[in-house]
């Protein structure tokens, strides 16, 4: 049987009861999923027989019907309700860790970081979460090689994957972070990724806080996944046209409508 294709799917911080989330800003909340929500999904795929990887196991294309399970930002939660919830299915991650959000409020501490990596694959987000198209070539640098280093000080072992915040990239994005020796990146572009796929232009699917059993069995099987793409561009071609700073205004306006 010939290498499947795989679909990438980011999360980002879990909604626990009673716990107050790191940010309310409905940018921000839109993409948050509930603690039960993540755990019914886990259990759905675990349930049809999918396997969840983490990207370096997702880059080998493997046979098995499975997903790649990705987090952004290194939030507190990643430790204390996703891991366990992938540890008891049997299913690996990669989480991106924002290097210079470690030890604020709702993020992981530098002990909680280590005893993540002890159970789970650790990427880098960055060194402070910016738009990195908006950058110098030596701010890039600070952001992709610098919090690599960070990170991999930290925790003890390489850290070989690297996804751009809020999948805001360019061409020297990608060629600082081959020369940092990540060995992909991860994007927001809503494919599937397949062996032929560039991988330091990975695809990924975020699932947000409204997407239902439904949607998300589809983006699981890579079914429809030109609707989101379609708007997606729509999106893309509005921030190359005002810029990352204006498109983020505008788009803040809007949702606090």
């Amino acid at each position: 049987m010939a290498n499947r294709p795989i679909v990438f799917l980011m999360y980002h911080e879990l909604e626990l009861s009673g716990r107050p989330l790191v940010q309310s800003e409905p940018g921000y909340v839109r993409y948050i999923v509930s603690h039960d929500r993540f755990r019914s999904q886990m259990e759905w795929l675990r349930q049809k027989g999918w396997v969840g990887l983490n990207v370096s196991e997702s880059l080998d294309y493997p046979e098995q019907t499975a997903v790649a399970i990705t987090f952004d930002d290194g939030c507190e939660t990643d430790l204390i309700a996703a891991a366990p919830i992938l540890v008891e299915a049997g299913f690996h991650a990669t989480f991106y860790v924002t290097a210079g959000f470690l030890g604020q409020r709702g993020y992981l501490s530098h002990a909680q970081l280590k005893e993540l990596s002890s159970l789970q694959e650790i990427g880098c987000h960055s060194m402070t979460h910016p738009y990195l198209n908006d950058l110098s070539d030596e701010q890039q640098r600070v952001e992709i090689q610098g919090a690599r280093a960070k990170l991999e000080d930290i925790i003890g072992r390489s850290v070989e994957h690297f996804s751009c915040p809020g999948g805001r990239y360019d061409e020297r994005t990608l060629a600082i972070a081959r020369e940092a020796g990540y060995r992909s990146v991860a994007t927001s572009q809503t494919i599937r990724n397949e062996p032929s796929t560039d991988r330091f232009q990975l695809g990924r699917v975020a699932i947000m806080r409204n997407t239902e059993d439904s949607l998300f069995a589809d983006i699981c099987s890579g079914k429809g996944l030109w609707k989101i793409r379609a708007a997606e561009s729509a999106r893309n071609i509005a921030r190359k046209t005002i810029g990352n700073v204006l498109y983020d205004r505008v788009r803040r306006r809007l949702l606090h409508k």
